[in-house]
């Protein structure tokens, strides 16, 4: 709840407990076990800083944060509490001004970014990449530049990489060696992007990180709540949206120093998933925007069961905390609990280390920097009750708060001509180029062919010619020979008869 500069946490020892909202901006921990309540919590500062006019980004892992978008509902334990902490005359049950997100469109709007917003530096560490792979990918988005090629989504991403490694020795001179290799890794390496959503998530139109920033018609922030159920269960895609949503603040926000309120203030519940397993570029960069993105007006909130989920370098720079009960039952837990009380400024009025494991249900200790920026004295605070419902939000009031929100303007995939197109027409103008060429010379060999095969046939039909007539010509010398035998033969019989004829006169005269 909202009142005078400050957010009212709660009572301790009859006094109430606040967070200066001029001071919300170094960032905090809400901390317990499973059921001790930091989900109020985290709801109860949701409220308070929309109620200042702060948007809010909220990642609702569980589900259950939705509820902000409707009125409480009335009971008697609810009435009880509302006198406890004298708020009868202030409280009432309210709905929120609420926008939801969904990188998987199925519970809010999408949320999108292009290839190209992500750049070849995210994308190496997100995917694994060797430095080789790395000069790989970083080569293709430079080619993608100077060809003037958008990168929109991963099918331009992969057919760029197609690209390259078809038409590598065309570039090696001018940015170097690219192998078939490491081009064949990259790509194998964004199956499981794309398996996760990546083909929801990289897309247009791409989201405008201003559109988070925003308050309704009576100046109350706007709570934005991303569904994170099923993102969290795949860690590249979860990876690749924080990565990218970082970069984008970094670059659009300017510095701005000290100010009334923050800008923006961002909850990210159950922290230990964000940090479990997670790609150590991811780390680094949470750690960097803790430490910097103060300055630029915007407050950060980890939702988590043990601080010891936390990094340490991220730990130190969380100045408001709210811790709930933690469990000790092992030695590992119980140095949790002694880490996570040694993290307060000490209260003389009790042991924080064994009230720790005391604390019920709706109970916590805090310790809020005051307006000097000094942490106070850890107190144990019953934490006040939120205004909204408390659970879930019917599906047809999300569906119809989706309606009006005005950011339908995501819903709605836009596809327009970028790398995958112009590649895919330019290989098909190569494939055609190609298929003409080997047409061209398949009719220059079948032309070949015949040219040889005409030769070959009017060889062997002058062969045939000169054989006929060498035949002919045998002939006809056989057949003179036999004229020129035959008349010999007859001049031989006539001669021989003149003879005989003579022979006779002569005897006969």
């Amino acid at each position: 709840m909202y009142r005078d500069g400050k957010i009212y946490m709660g009572l301790a020892d009859g006094e109430q407990v606040t967070m200066q909202l001029n001071m919300s901006n170094r960032h905090g921990l809400i901390a317990g076990a499973s059921g001790t309540g930091k989900t109020i919590t985290m709801k109860v500062m949701a409220e308070s800083f929309s109620d200042a006019g702060v948007p809010v980004f909220l990642c609702d892992v569980k589900g259950d944060v939705s509820g902000l978008a409707a009125p409480g509902s009335t009971s008697e334990s609810m009435e009880k509490r509302i006198d406890e902490f004298g708020l009868r005359d202030s409280f009432q049950y309210r709905d929120y001004p609420v926008c939801f997100w969904d990188i998987y469109q199925e519970k809010g709007h999408a949320v999108r970014a292009t290839v190209s917003d992500m750049g070849p530096e995210i994308l190496s560490r997100i995917l694994g990449l060797t430095a080789a792979q790395e000069g790989a990918l970083n080569i293709a988005f430079r080619i993608a530049d100077d060809k003037g090629l958008l990168l929109i989504d991963l099918k331009d991403l992969k057919a760029l990489l197609t690209y390259v490694s078809e038409h590598r020795s065309e570039y090696v001179t001018t940015y170097g060696s690219v192998s078939a290799q490491s081009v064949g890794s990259i790509l194998r390496a964004l199956i499981p992007l794309e398996d996760q959503g990546g083909d929801l998530f990289f897309g247009e139109p791409d989201l405008d990180i201003m559109d988070w920033m925003r308050t309704d018609g009576s100046g109350r922030g706007i709570i934005n709540i991303l569904d994170s159920v099923k993102l969290v269960q795949n860690p590249a895609l979860y990876a690749s949206f924080l990565l990218w949503m970082m970069a984008e603040l970094f670059e659009r926000l300017p510095e701005a120093g000290d100010l009334e309120k923050p800008k923006l203030v961002f909850f990210f519940d159950e922290a230990h998933m964000l940090f479990a397993d997670a790609p150590k570029v991811l780390v680094q960069k949470i750690e960097q925007m803790v430490k910097l993105i103060r300055s630029k007006g915007v407050g950060i909130y980890f939702v988590t069961q043990s601080p010891g989920d936390i990094p340490d370098s991220v730990l130190a720079q969380l100045s408001n905390r709210v811790q709930h009960a933690l469990r000790a039952y092992t030695p590992a837990e119980q140095k949790a609990v002694r880490v996570a009380a040694q993290s307060f400024r000490a209260n003389p009025a009790f042991k924080t280390e064994d009230v720790i494991m005391e604390l019920g249900v709706g109970h916590a200790l805090t310790s809020f920097l005051d307006e000097n920026g000094v942490p106070s004295i850890v107190r144990q605070t019953a934490i006040i009750c939120p205004q909204s419902l408390m659970g879930p939000v019917e599906e047809s009031l999300r569906r119809s708060l989706m309606g009006k929100d005005g950011m339908g303007k995501y819903d709605q995939a836009v596809d327009r001509e970028s790398a995958y197109e112009v590649l895919e027409g330019q290989a098909e103008l190569e494939a055609k180029e190609k298929a003409l060429e080997e047409e061209r010379i398949q009719l220059e060999k079948e032309r070949a062919a015949f040219e040889k095969q005409k030769a070959k046939d009017e060889a062997a039909a002058l062969k045939a010619k000169e054989k006929k007539e060498s035949a002919e010509q045998k002939k006809k010398e056989r057949a003179e020979e036999r004229r020129k035998a035959q008349i010999e033969r007859s001049l031989i019989s006539t001669g021989t008869q003149i003879l005989k004829r003579g022979l006779l006169n002569t005897l006969f005269k």
